[in-house]
């Protein structure tokens, strides 16, 4: 199995400064993380000689040695990961840098479930993105992450979509491949990415509310993911919405997940016009005016909108991202969703900033690559 070797120390600290916030000057570098400037510079030489970092123009002049000086920034072509989401039928991977960017995706269905299945579908994605890491360098890390329960990032304790529980998936990766593995529960990889690289990174404290398959929920506060083993049982899935709303699996009337999951919405629909119906057709319905349809849809949009009002109430966060694949749903009932956002604030609370990431399996991949970057500079710990 490959072997994490993050920096350490100090050259860890400014790596992560320039990394989410670079380029930076020396100067400010110096403030961030407490170095003389001699020190700073001779921590960052072997940096910039290794070409993890390199000097950039733009910066203000020095007035010490009357020339421009030189911001850091970091090269983020330097290292390349792969990120895999992996889903009940699917598997999804991207191919990043290190902040995190997108340079190509793959998408395959899952035909059987067995882990040593899955596991030679994750290694045949990434053999096939690595082909096209610029310069043929290695791959620094691979991250996979799936909906259920990680344990020690790389053993899954339970993934319900998949049907497994107790899978050492990581050690069955390991077996066929030199690249650092991490494994990570789906929600946590996205909240990741979003606090990192996506709508959140500015914000001390912002919600991630996801709508697809199930009813996601992330929270940062003062900066931090906030993690628990019940992040994977998808709780807020069960928080009661609307008391004359359809019943759930659990019995439970017009809980989040009776009333806003894909298979919810095109079920109820299904049943109302007497045939299957897809998730975009019901939306797409729905917009163009058709009175079930509307009736389905709007009624799913006031639940989203209360379900916001109430995590915004117990969090009050600076930010809400709305994200998952089933997250059309927050455009096309954006009316039904403010007036039941609203119903539930109070008239004088701060309106609440709304950023809506794309409804794309990718950006789950994404997140799955973010905690591998996060392995790689952060360490295992």
């Amino acid at each position: 199995m490959g072997e994490w070797r993050p920096l350490a120390g100090p050259s860890r600290q400014v790596a992560l400064e320039i990394l989410l916030d670079g380029p930076l000057s020396r100067a400010e570098l110096s403030r961030r993380v407490g170095l003389s400037p001699g020190s700073l510079t001779r921590l960052t030489k072997p940096m910039v000689e290794s070409g993890l970092l390199v000097e950039v123009d733009g910066g203000p002049t020095d007035a010490r040695v009357g020339r421009p000086s030189q911001p850091l920034d970091l090269d983020a072509n330097a290292h390349h990961f792969v990120g895999i989401k992996l889903t009940g039928d699917s598997a999804i991977g991207v191919l990043t840098t290190l902040r995190a960017d997108v340079l190509a995706s793959v998408e395959r269905p899952i035909l059987d479930q067995t882990p040593s299945a899955v596991a030679e579908l994750v290694l045949e994605i990434t053999d096939e993105l690595q082909l096209q890491v610029p310069g043929g360098r290695p791959l620094t890390g691979l991250g996979v992450s799936i909906g259920g329960r990680v344990a020690n990032r790389f053993e899954v304790r339970w993934g319900p979509y998949l049907n497994w529980v107790d899978v050492p998936f990581g050690e069955i990766l390991a077996a066929h491949t030199a690249v650092p593995i991490v494994l990570a529960n789906d929600l946590t990889s996205l909240t990741e990415a979003t606090h990192w690289f996506g709508a959140g990174r500015n914000s001390d404290r912002f919600i991630l509310v996801t709508v697809g398959a199930g009813v996601g929920y992330g929270l940062v506060v003062h900066n931090q993911v906030v993690d628990s083993p019940d992040v994977t049982l998808g709780l807020i899935g069960h928080y009661p919405l609307l008391p004359d709303g359809p019943l759930c699996d659990r019995g439970h009337r017009g809980c989040a997940l009776s009333l806003l999951t894909v298979g919810a919405i095109t079920s109820q629909l299904g049943t109302a016009l007497g045939r299957t119906v897809g998730y975009d057709e019901a939306l797409d319905l729905a917009a163009k005016g058709e009175p079930a349809a509307r009736e389905l849809v709007g009624r799913a949009g006031r639940a989203l909108g209360k379900l916001i009002a109430a995590a915004a109430n117990f969090t009050m966060p600076e930010l809400v991202v709305l994200g998952g694949e089933g997250i059309r749903l927050a455009e096309v009932a954006r009316e039904d969703l403010l007036a039941g956002l609203h119903a539930d604030r109070h008239p004088s609370a701060a309106e609440l900033p709304m950023v809506q990431q794309p409804a794309d399996f990718s950006e789950w991949a994404r997140g799955a690559a973010v905690v591998a970057i996060q392995t790689f500079v952060l360490g295992t710990e």
